[in-house]
């Protein structure tokens, strides 16, 4: 049979054997720090690259090629936009649950490129909005299997207090895709139709799938006994190499204080030194079959819950709404309604990195809150340019830039937040959660709300753009911001008053 042919190649290539006295050609290269999160990235790179290629592409698409009415284009983008997302809310937490269970995450990885190859094929071919529906169904089942496996991977290769300089940095390289894809979809579109859209994914798809095949991840690679990636590796990355070796080994990783007793690093702690808060009582069997559940009794983590929520909502609410403006107050074919996002991908390809470190240096509470605060007043300006010339366009693009860097700075905290509160009830109770911990389910579930704010970004923002406008949608989005800003002083990072000098515990690890 093809499939199973295929699945032998797959488990050569990637020495995924149970045979751990063969090492496989390339170990150390390929189960380095700096290769599994590049794998990583690039995989997070191609899922959004795809995504956004199209999205300047998809009011034109719909026109000339599906025939929508021009006064149906916006509803119709909006429910596109919507279906990824609502794919991803539904496999997501599966993805998560099915991630802690198996030894390797690498096959659950190749599966979601399948998917994501499969939709592709189907938005090169599609000729009907069930069929492009359905294209975008795929690529949301692919989106929460390679966020949700591949966060997982990021937090057991660096730690949680390299997390935030990490994800900040793999965020700036998918802010490459989300900033050159719009751009070349509506270059490449009004050049060559779909034939070069189509055919800069295949490219793109063949590099990850290699990456993908060649990546060994380090509790794997650990298994070869005498492997050693010391050149590569920090501190935190070699202890936390270790957490799925041994479920009753300590894990030298620090966290983020969260309680404002907690002065001094987690370093090198047993499970008696965790907090009483973290320890849980014995729960209903329904729960113990998702672990993730018992540690949503915890404010903090219900808050990074819901910032990682309004992320995804504004995200989707410029991706659906910048394209439809761009053609109906300046008249722009699609090469330059992609570039409009422009503004929005250089800010985050400078800030994001930036906004990474200081994630990790005064903790997630300063960023969370500024960023949030910061992108209430510059979601009001957008009420600012109108319909006209150069000066409006220009006006435009300055008021994206500022809302590019908002954008970049709530890009790390969710994520940093959920991974240093599960850690410390994964330290806690680690029989509970056992040998793989909860990280997967903790990024299933991360990634079904953040797909939760993608679906329902693009309805909100659509239907408040044809209800009341644009300035008046983004004044709406703009107090959205400001509660946020407030939940993430109250609850994020641990008590207001620490507030804006926490330092985390990896100020005093060298």
């Amino acid at each position: 049979m093809a499939d199973n042919g295929s699945l032998t190649r797959i488990r050569t290539a990637t020495s995924f054997t149970h045979n751990y006295k063969s090492r496989p050609t390339g170990l150390k290269w390929r189960a380095s720090t700096s290769f599994v999160i590049a794998t990583v990235a690039i995989g997070m790179f191609t899922d959004l690259f795809l995504y956004s290629l199209v999205v300047p592409v998809f009011p034109f698409l719909l026109e000339d090629r599906v025939g929508i009415p021009r006064n149906q284009i916006q509803s119709n983008v909006s429910m596109l936009l919507a279906i990824y997302a609502a794919a991803s809310v539904l496999f997501s937490p599966i993805a998560g649950i099915l991630a802690d269970r198996v030894s390797t995450r690498q096959i659950p990885f190749l599966l979601g490129l399948l998917a994501l190859l499969s939709a592709t094929t189907l938005l090169a071919v599609g000729q009907s909005i069930a069929v492009l529906a359905l294209a975008r169904f795929l690529q949301g089942i692919s989106g929460a299997v390679v966020w949700t496996l591949g966060l997982a991977i990021c937090l057991e290769t660096v730690g949680p207090s390299r997390l935030g300089t990490t994800i900040g940095s793999i965020f700036s390289i998918i802010s490459v895709g989300t900033l050159a894809a719009p751009v070349l979809g509506g270059l490449l579109y009004r050049k060559t139709g779909l034939t070069g859209v189509f055919g800069l994914s295949a490219g793109l798809l063949g590099v990850d799938c290699i990456m993908r095949l060649l990546v060994i991840e380090k509790k794997v690679a650990a298994r070869y006994g005498s492997y050693d990636d010391s050149a590569n590796s920090s501190p935190a990355s070699s202890s936390s190499s270790t957490l799925d070796v041994s479920p009753d080994q300590s894990r030298t990783e620090e966290l983020p204080p969260h309680d404002h007793d907690e002065e001094s690093p987690l370093l090198n702690k047993t499970q008696e030194d965790v907090p009483d808060k973290y320890r849980l009582p014995d729960q209903p069997g329904w729960v113990a079959k998702v672990p993730i559940l018992a540690c949503f009794k915890d404010a903090s983590l219900v808050t990074a819950a819901l910032i990682a929520f309004v992320q995804a909502a504004l995200l989707a609410a410029f991706d659906s709404t910048v394209p439809t403006v761009a053609e109906d107050h300046y008249n722009f074919d699609s090469l330059r309604a992609g570039l409009l996002f422009l503004p929005l991908g250089v800010c985050d390809l400078v800030i994001g990195p930036v906004a990474g470190w200081v994630t990790d240096r005064y903790g997630t509470k300063t960023t969370s809150t500024l960023g949030y605060i910061f992108l209430t007043p510059t979601l009001v300006l957008l009420r600012l340019p109108q319909s006209g010339g150069t000066s409006q366009i220009i006006l435009y693009c300055c008021i994206l830039a500022l809302n590019g860097v908002g954008l970049a700075i709530i890009g790390a905290p969710s994520i940093v937040e959920a991974g240093a509160v599960v850690e410390r009830y994964y330290k806690a109770n680690p029989e509970f959660f056992g040998s793989n911990g909860p990280y997967a389910q903790l990024y299933g579930i991360n990634s079904m709300v953040f797909s939760s704010g993608l679906t329902l970004g693009p309805l909100i923002a659509g239907g408040l753009k044809d209800s009341i406008g644009y300035g008046n949608m983004n004044a709406v989005l703009a107090a959205m911001c400001f509660v946020t800003a407030v939940l993430s002083y109250m609850y994020i990072g641990g008590r207001p008053g620490r507030w804006p000098f926490e330092q985390t515990a990896n100020l005093q690890v060298e």
